[in-house]
């Protein structure tokens, strides 16, 4: 029978830790359930997956897992009926790593301190988002704190959710073009500088194919650190250019106006804006408020911008879809439904609808990509290394002709 290791809260606020033989974590569940238990984790002990507990957090020092640990943990626990700083010292001893145990542990001593835990978010140096921070004061203000913390760890888990889908879809092309240059790195390298005697003692003109390969090999073999600086430079100067607001703007424009990508990337950020703006508003943040702080989620300054001037048309009565269509950037079809979804007075539950056709849009449009660019990849490699070869081939025959 598989073995489970699990953690719970009993009746007395005690944190329980162990193991557990069951046929499944769902029966784990039940039984800690049935003990008068409040059930936290339940996982493989073999390494298998867990249940639940998914973030999507950025923070300096302290991991996704961590974070999206702690807002699920914590709603659970209110959920229960636990007192906020109750709540808060289980997660201090919950806490695997000292740096996380002491970030909590100062959230929770301010909270006993008589701060708001929205407040007590806030001081903790950028850890926390101001989305994050904005959806903790309306649950405060609404008093559903425990539900607007897990819709915070739903809205986290679908934001995962299509980051994971766009770097998985990234990571076989990315594989195989390391693997690529590497191997044109090893034949420039250490195979064409061995051909280079040969040819110089046979004497005679090479071809012109020749010539280029052995100087770019040349030029690799000798050269290299003049590559390494002119590759550091050219990041430096892009890293200096995109600091600059216009120029980020004029960039963001040009990518919108690729055909094909510039779908995509609007997708992306539509989907973004979506899911922020709707879980805002889901939490009794006005709209305005929503905005402004679901703006931040996007990568793309164009539509960024489009979406500051928006909430200016609605600041004076006007509709956000209407405002929104206005920037001539953002999908159609989203657009249609956030209309639908303000005649009929679901605009958050419609802009949610919004976030999950396109997350599953940008998925289809990622792996269509995709399909179609290894091949290319692979194309463009192959003939790389067939003009090298090609070249020595050349050389070997016009130095038979010689003979």
């Amino acid at each position: 029978m598989p073995s489970f290791r699990y953690k719970a809260v009993a009746p007395s606020g005690e944190v329980l830790q162990g193991q557990m033989d069951a046929e499944s974590m769902e029966d784990v569940i039940a039984r800690l359930q049935d003990q008068g238990n409040l059930p936290l984790e339940a996982e493989s002990a073999e390494g298998g997956a867990g249940v639940g507990l998914s973030a999507m957090f950025r923070p300096s020092g302290v991991s996704q897992t961590e974070v999206g640990q702690f807002t699920e943990q914590l709603a659970t626990l209110l959920g229960a009926g636990l007192p906020l700083d109750r709540a808060l010292q289980v997660q201090v001893e919950l806490g695997e790593k000292e740096r996380f145990r002491r970030l909590v542990g100062r959230i929770r001593d301010d909270v006993r301190g008589g701060t708001a835990l929205s407040e007590a978010l806030d001081r903790q140096h950028g850890v926390f988002s101001r989305l994050y921070i904005n959806m903790v004061r309306a649950g405060e203000m609404g008093g559903t704190l425990d539900q607007t913390l897990a819709r915070l760890a739903e809205y986290m888990e679908r934001s995962k959710e299509l980051k994971s889908s766009i770097v998985s879809a990234m990571i076989y092309p990315c594989i195989l073009l390391v693997l690529a240059g590497f191997a044109l790195i090893f034949l420039l390298l250490f195979v064409i500088p061995r051909f280079t005697p040969i040819f110089e003692e046979l004497g005679g003109e090479l071809p012109m194919l020749t010539q280029i390969v052995l100087a770019l090999a040349s030029s690799l073999r000798y050269g290299w650190w003049a590559m390494v600086l002119g590759a550091i430079g050219v990041v430096y100067y892009f890293r200096t250019q995109f600091s600059n607001p216009n120029t980020r703007l004029k960039w963001d424009a040009r990518l919108l106006k690729v055909k094909g990508l510039g779908d995509l990337l609007a997708k992306i950020d539509t989907a973004r804006l979506s899911r922020a703006t709707g879980t805002l508003l889901e939490n009794g943040v006005p709209l305005l408020g929503s905005l402004s702080i679901a703006r931040n989620v996007m990568t793309n300054t164009v539509l960024s911008s489009g979406v500051e001037e928006a909430s200016k048309q609605v600041k004076t009565g006007g509709s956000l879809a209407h405002a929104l269509a206005e920037d001539k950037q953002f999908p159609r079809l989203a657009l249609q439904m956030i209309s639908v979804g303000e005649e009929t007075g679901q605009l958050d539950g419609m802009l949610l609808k919004v976030a999950n056709t396109y997350d599953k849009e940008v998925r289809i449009a990622i792996d269509r990509l995709m399909a179609a660019f290894v091949p290319i990849v692979t194309i463009l490699i192959a003939g790389f290394i067939s003009m090298i070869v090609l070249s020595m081939v050349m050389a070997i025959m016009s130095m038979n002709e010689l003979f």
